[in-house]
C-alpha cells in the first residue's frame, strides 16, 4: 500500500485494470468505471452522472485529481449530487470520442481532463475540460492537455 492509500478506502475503481482509474481508487470520489452500473444508479437516484475522463500522462488530469478529487469537501458534493464515472481516454477512445464532440461543440474547445456531465440518459448538457476549485484561474475550461 503507498503512502496515497494507507488508511483509506477505495472506491469502485479498485477493481479496475486501467493503471489511470486504479491512480483515483483511493480518491473520496465515490468514482464508478464507465458502464452499466452507473447508469442504473443515476437513474434510480434521479441525479445527472458527472463523467470525468484523462489519462495517466496528462499532467492536469494529475493536478486536477490532486486539488479537487482528493478534496474531502469537493468530493462529498460531488458524491451527494452526482453519479460520479471515470473513464481513461486511452482505454475507451469511444467514450472519449462522443463526449470530446460534445464539449467542442459546448465551449469551443477541448482537452484533458475533460468533464462532462450528462442526464441518466448518457446526454450531455454541461461540460468542459480543466476546472480548478477556485476561480484563480482565467477560465474553468481553460487549457488541458
Amino acid at each position: 500500500m503507498s503512502d496515497h492509500s494507507a488508511g483509506r478506502i477505495p472506491n469502485a475503481l479498485i477493481a479496475e485494470t486501467s493503471p489511470y482509474l486504479l491512480q483515483h481508487a483511493y480518491n473520496p470520489v465515490q468514482w464508478q468505471a464507465w458502464g452499466t452500473a452507473a447508469f442504473t444508479e443515476a437513474r434510480s437516484r434521479d441525479v445527472p452522472i458527472l463523467l470525468s475522463v484523462g489519462y495517466s500522462a496528462c499532467h492536469w488530469c494529475h493536478v486536477m485529481e490532486r486539488e479537487s478529487f482528493e478534496n474531502v469537501e469537493i468530493a462529498a458534493l460531488m458524491n451527494a449530487h452526482f453519479v460520479p464515472v471515470k473513464v481513461d481516454r486511452e482505454e475507451r477512445p469511444d467514450v472519449d470520442s462522443v463526449y470530446m464532440n460534445a464539449v467542442q461543440m459546448m465551449t469551443g474547445q477541448g482537452g484533458w481532463p475533460m468533464t462532462v456531465v450528462m442526464t441518466p440518459d448518457g446526454q450531455p448538457f454541461y461540460g468542459g475540460t480543466y476546472f480548478p476549485p477556485d476561480d484563480r484561474y482565467v477560465a474553468p475550461a481553460s487549457s488541458g492537455c
